[in-house]
């Protein structure tokens, strides 16, 4: 594969193509973790090459828990994607945000139980800071473009990521907004902590669909609901991607360290004892070190 910096879009539910990416071929990506989502649609959107990745499978067929989470980010690292957009459907914990609003995630709360969260759970071990989980630059960026779209677009929340694949319960519900959380949802962890040791910029571009279920004036949210407002709503993503593709500056180096993150954070010692993992990692830590 040409080795051109690439945008990569993420798409949850509701997006399983982008029809706007031209001179696009589905590709399969090999990596060291197994198998991705499936396929990875590589072309152009406007004037910039993009590598589209449906999160959950084409046919909606992985459920929040059974996602390849470190495939797929290895799989777009291997695309040479050095920014990732990951979009998603999210319920609101506040009365002040309605289904149909577009909101930037800044703060992550990790409430999932059984995913692999780090390409570094062997005999290499590396602590990368997630102080600030997603790229500014990046960010402004996707705020640029909404304004250009005329579209309103909160630019700050603290996303809390539930196991699923049910959604919450009352009690839990209003847990987390004691908790700070602005909006729930099911799938950006470890999205976003796997980005970070991959050196890609991350940002999380969430569509709003339900009031989750502590808004007794509202109908407890439903996969239906959620399906029929992100549709209702989608080409106010598309209208924001469009935008931001008419310009490909940013995919140049990061000045915010994103693209350094594994900079002294590895704190294994690399020999021959972890050699096997060292080349499992290879697409990661290649940057670093000369792998034979």
């Amino acid at each position: 594969m040409k080795k051109v910096s690439r945008l990569g879009i993420i798409g949850g539910s509701g997006i399983y193509n982008l029809p706007e990416i031209k001179n696009s071929d589905w590709v399969e990506i090999k990596t060291n973790f197994g198998k991705p989502s499936g396929k990875v649609l590589i072309g152009n959107l406007n004037n910039i090459p993009v590598a589209f990745l449906p999160r959950h499978g084409q046919n909606h067929q992985f459920s929040p828990s059974r996602i390849n989470y470190r495939a797929n980010i290895e799989a777009l690292k291997i695309c040479n994607v050095t920014n990732i957009i990951s979009i998603s459907a999210v319920g609101s914990l506040k009365e002040n945000l309605y289904p149909g609003t577009i909101v930037l995630s800044d703060q992550f709360i990790d409430n999932t139980k059984f995913r692999k969260n780090t390409f570094f759970d062997d005999d290499i071990v590396a602590h990368v800071p997630i102080s600030d989980p997603t790229c500014i630059n990046l960010k402004k960026e996707i705020i640029k473009a909404a304004n250009k779209s005329n579209i309103n677009i909160i630019e700050k929340s603290t996303y809390i990521c539930i196991e699923g694949p049910q959604f919450s319960t009352k009690s839990e519900s209003f847990l987390y907004k004691k908790w700070g959380a602005d909006i729930v949802g099911m799938t950006s962890m470890p999205e976003v902590k796997l980005s970070r040791e991959a050196e890609i910029c991350y940002v999380n571009l969430s569509l709003i669909t339900d009031f989750d279920c502590w808004n007794d004036k509202q109908e407890p949210v439903s996969a239906k609901i959620v399906i029929n407002n992100f549709q209702k709503n989608i080409t106010k993503i598309h209208s924001i991607l469009k935008k931001l593709s008419l310009n490909e500056d940013f995919l140049h180096e990061c000045n915010r360290g994103c693209q350094n993150s594994l900079e002294n954070s590895i704190t294994t010692k690399l020999d021959r004892s972890n050699k096997k993992n060292q080349n499992k990692l290879k697409n990661i830590i290649k940057k670093y070190y000369n792998i034979i």
